[in-house]
């Protein structure tokens, strides 16, 4: 029974029989054929292999039972309706074979042109065409060629120098000046090329030409290019492609015949009109490979006006019925239109934006719609200002883009010497091995950061992209020498003080300074471009959109924010909060010292005076941030370094220890020093004592913050202004932990507060997997949870997000075990479900729970979709991405049909 239910499996549907619903099944390629010809348009007949044959075939290695009968009648039924039969000599029906996925893979597939064409039937089909014996062999010479290199992998450059050779001695550049017989002489040596390569003749057999030419599409989905483009734009590997086989039409039929593209609308900025390209006497294929130039689309009205206007009314039909863009293949046979090719047309960033405002003005889509168009990575592509490039500017290296963005600059090797050269007004590029807390100032004042170590989770690109820094990372082709003030990369050496160029997007390094855009996006979202007020598309697409998306949208968004200036920047791009304000920032450079003494610290006496110098400090840093915020919450989480950042490098120290003491310099002090760090040393301070730990083990540290951001959001009430302080105990992993902590900060909060009317809430990280999957009891002691998605991904996947993305996260993405960065995007099954966890436990303790994110992922589009199903309050990430965590939080509201996950 099985077996027979396989035999009677559809597995060809003619074009009359699909629609474009039929994606997955028919391929983009083969539904949208369907939809053509059932609208009516001029589409040579044929017939549609479905994925689910491909997937039969790559699973056994062999066709599914039943396939070659059905193509077998579809090739009949096509005969018949041609009149026309596959090989025969007289007057032969020659066919296209071409691949078609579920999701456009322009060039990653082939497509062989001009098949059933052999050794007789190249003479009826020159005798057909008016005894044109040049269309005859130049279609010949050119299904060896597709044939042979798509089928029988025979290197390409062996076809092209043929041809090439075949021009020299006829004295030309131009393929149109060889004539009939140099076209047979040509496919003479395409066959001794071929036989040269697979160890047989040409085959001969139409049929077999067919079934060959169908099996290498099948095998394309798991070319080495097909995978790697399947990979980058996150395609599942599974889908497997379409078939179609099409009636040939030609365009190279001669002056009246020719082949072209076109777009119903500028795919490159969205603006109205006529784009595309026509090239005259040529086949499809010779448009993308580029072998001859082309003409602007517009000329065809001069070549011939009839097929110009008929392809005018049908792109706009075709896009008035897509609702969209649509990019169009055609080919104009002796003057009679043909459509081969319609898909939805991809297009950048800007048009994306544009072309969803306009077809709303059209009347063709509604702003839902518009909005489910775009993304947040297409407006965080906006938002980054961008190199202008040209010959002229080739790069020296290429690293990892870390924070996308364009920043040109003085090369610097120290953050002090970035601080000094910022301060007088020069654009500095920071330029390390790998960065550090202590880099974070030369960071703020550098334009950009370059490092030869690190990925996309480093220290550098994390800072960089929380503060809109542009950073390159893992540049390992260069060497950098800090204490000689140079880095040597491609046998150069770039010097202190020489300029150079980095692309944060692309990750690559250019010597010298390249010509910088400015983002128009940027400086609407900073108020200095009124879109109501300015001639620009695309500002007044993107308020548009935005408008409509914060109308939509459910999740509040915060932002990460450390520093009033961070705060107010924040806030101009829209954030609705601070969700996590670090503290351990505030305590580096002229304020580390204090802290390490705190650390440090043997007597009561010594700890209490580094408490106190150090509280007014923290006051004054909450009272700037809770000035800038205005009565938003926001969301303090008490420090949590890992140790290892206050303390002095224990290799560094016991060096300089013992230079001096070879030198005989009283060293007592820095003895002491040296024994206290080897006290406190570390194998894993990631995992050591931090956070709460911290706070427990080193009394009054969490008093003193606890009562600085008490008093300066008391401050604030009494000078008129407003304060919403949420107090976060990092790293818990058991109830316990915290409710030792809010016992005593209650005590504070309640001296501080008195009757000033001010209202601080206590709640936790969820960052510890322990404290995820006992949610239902620390919420007995929370009144708020922010997910820690960074450390919660490290601990979930036992990796160490400072080494792992350099060491082997590349080979993982290469076997396909990642789609995509566990610390890009949040892990839905793994670290997804201890966050779903942890929600349902925790409101189920305590319905009134507030519930957020605050780390990496709260700016990753993808993931603020899972947070939106989760049923979070907020999400929290970087000034810079606030705007894009808006634009998909309200898609997201979109894309679940206005469902709300509470």
């Amino acid at each position: 029974m099985a077996a027979q239910e396989t035999v009677d499996h559809k597995y060809v549907y003619d074009f009359s029989e699909g629609n474009k619903e039929l994606k997955e099944l028919l391929g983009g390629k083969g539904a949208n054929l369907a939809e053509m010809t059932n609208l009516g348009l001029p589409v040579p007949p044929g017939f549609t292999i479905t994925t689910e044959a491909c997937q039969a075939y790559l699973a056994t290695g062999r066709e599914p039972d039943g396939l070659a009968g059905q193509i077998e009648a579809h090739l009949e039924s096509l005969e018949r309706a041609m009149g026309k039969r596959l090989g025969d000599p007289q007057d032969p029906l020659l066919v296209s074979v071409r691949s078609g996925a579920k999701f456009s893979m322009p060039g990653m597939m082939e497509t062989v042109l001009n098949v059933g064409l052999n050794d007789q039937s190249v003479e009826g089909l020159a005798a057909q065409a008016g005894n044109n014996e040049r269309f005859a062999w130049d279609s010949y010479r050119r299904l060896i060629q597709m044939f042979g290199k798509t089928v029988c992998e025979v290197p390409s450059e062996e076809f092209e120098h043929a041809l090439d050779e075949a021009k020299h001695a006829k004295g030309t550049h131009n393929d149109l000046d060889l004539d009939a017989d140099d076209l047979r002489g040509l496919v003479d040596a395409y066959k001794k090329i071929f036989l040269k390569h697979t160890g047989r003749e040409f085959p001969q057999q139409p049929r077999e030409q067919l079934d060959l030419a169908i099996r290498a599409v099948f095998e394309s989905w798991n070319a080495e290019r097909a995978v790697l483009y399947r990979r980058q734009e996150r395609i599942p590997a599974e889908l497997g492609t379409a078939v179609n086989v099409v009636t040939m039409v030609f365009g190279n039929l001669g002056p009246d015949s020719g082949t072209g593209v076109a777009f119903t609308r500028d795919p490159a900025s969205g603006a109205q009109g006529i784009y595309g390209d026509y090239l005259a006497n040529a086949q499809g294929e010779d448009v993308v490979a580029g072998i001859r130039n082309t003409v602007p689309l517009q000329e065809l009205e001069q070549l011939d006006k009839a097929s110009y206007d008929e392809l005018l009314g049908i792109m706009a039909r075709l896009e008035e019925h897509y609702k969209d863009l649509c990019d169009i293949e055609f080919t104009i046979e002796r003057g009679k239109l043909w459509m081969l090719q319609t898909r939805v047309g991809k297009r950048t960033a800007a048009a994306a934006f544009v072309i969803a405002g306009q077809l709303v003005d059209e009347g063709l889509i509604d702003l839902d719609e518009a909005l489910h168009r775009v993304n947040g990575a297409q407006l965080a592509q906006l938002m980054f200002p961008r190199f202008q490039l040209d010959h002229e500017f080739q790069p020296v290296a290429t690293g990892i883009g870390a924070s996308p963005g364009a920043a040109s600059g003085t090369v610097v090797f120290t953050s002090a010497r970035a601080v000094e050269l910022a301060a007088e007004g020069k654009s500095v590029i920071l330029v390390r091995r790998e960065t550090n807390p202590d880099d974070l100032n030369g960071m703020i004042a550098a334009k950009g950061i370059l490092t030869s170590r690190g990925g996309k989770t480093s220290h550098a690109a994390v800072v960089a992209r929380g503060m809109g820094k542009t950073c390159v990372s893992g540049a390992d082709e260069i060497e950098v020498n800090v204490p000689a003030k140079r880095f040597t990369v491609a046998g150069q050496t770039v010097a202190e003080g020489d300029v150079v160029s980095i692309d944060g997007t692309t990750g690559k390094v250019y010597l010298g300074e390249v010509p910088v855009m400015p983002s128009e996006v940027v400086q609407y979202f900073e108020g200095s471009l009124d879109p109501e007020h300015v001639d620009n598309a695309l500002v007044r697409a993107v308020h548009r959109i935005m408008t409509h998306a914060d109308g939509k949208r459910r999740l509040a968004v915060r932002t990460n924010a450390d520093t009033g200036a961070d705060a107010a920047r924040a806030r101009r791009f829209g954030a609705e909060g601070i969700g996590l304000c670090r503290t351990e920032h505030m305590f580096l450079g002229d304020r580390r010292e204090l802290v390490e003494r705190l650390i440090l610290a043997r007597a009561p006496g010594e700890r209490e005076a580094a408490l106190a110098a150090l509280l007014p400090l923290q006051r004054a840093d909450f009272e700037e941030i809770f000035r800038e915020m205005d009565g938003l919450p926001v969301t303090v989480r008490l420090i949590d370094p890992p140790l290892h950042e206050f303390l002095p490098p224990l290799e560094q120290l016991a060096v300089n220890v013992a230079v001096a003491q070879e030198r005989g310099e009283d060293v007592a002090k820095e003895e002491a020093l040296l024994a206290a760090v080897r006290r406190m040393h570390e194998e894993n301070p990631m995992l050591g004592l931090r956070g709460v730990r911290l706070g427990l083990v080193i009394p009054g540290l969490f008093a003193m913050q606890v009562r600085a951001i008490a008093e300066a959001a008391v401050s604030c009430a009494r000078g008129g202004g407003a304060a919403k302080p949420e107090i976060m105990v990092p790293l818990v992993g058991a109830v316990q932990e915290l409710e030792t902590v809010r016992a005593e900060a209650e005590k504070i909060i309640a001296e501080v507060v008195g009757d000033s009317g001010v209202e601080v809430l206590i709640g936790t990280m969820i960052e510890v997997p322990r404290a995820a999957l006992t949610a239902g009891q620390i919420a007995e002691a929370a009144e708020f949870f922010s997910f820690g998605t960074n450390d919660l991904t490290q601990m979930g996947w036992g990796f160490s997000r400072d080494d792992v993305e350099g060491a082997f996260f590349w080979r993982y993405l290469e076997l396909g075990i990642f789609g995509i960065s566990p610390f890009e995007s949040i892990d839905r099954d793994g670290v997804g479900r201890l966050v779903r966890i942890a929600a349902e436990e925790g409101r189920a303790a305590r319905p009134g729970l507030k519930l957020g994110v605050c780390g990496e992922h709260g700016g990753d589009p993808d993931s603020v979709h899972f947070f939106h199903e989760v049923g979070l309050d907020y999400v929290s990430c970087s000034p810079f991405r606030v705007p894009v965590a808006r634009l998909e939080a309200g898609r997201a509201v979109v894309e679940t049909g206005g469902s709300d996950s509470r």
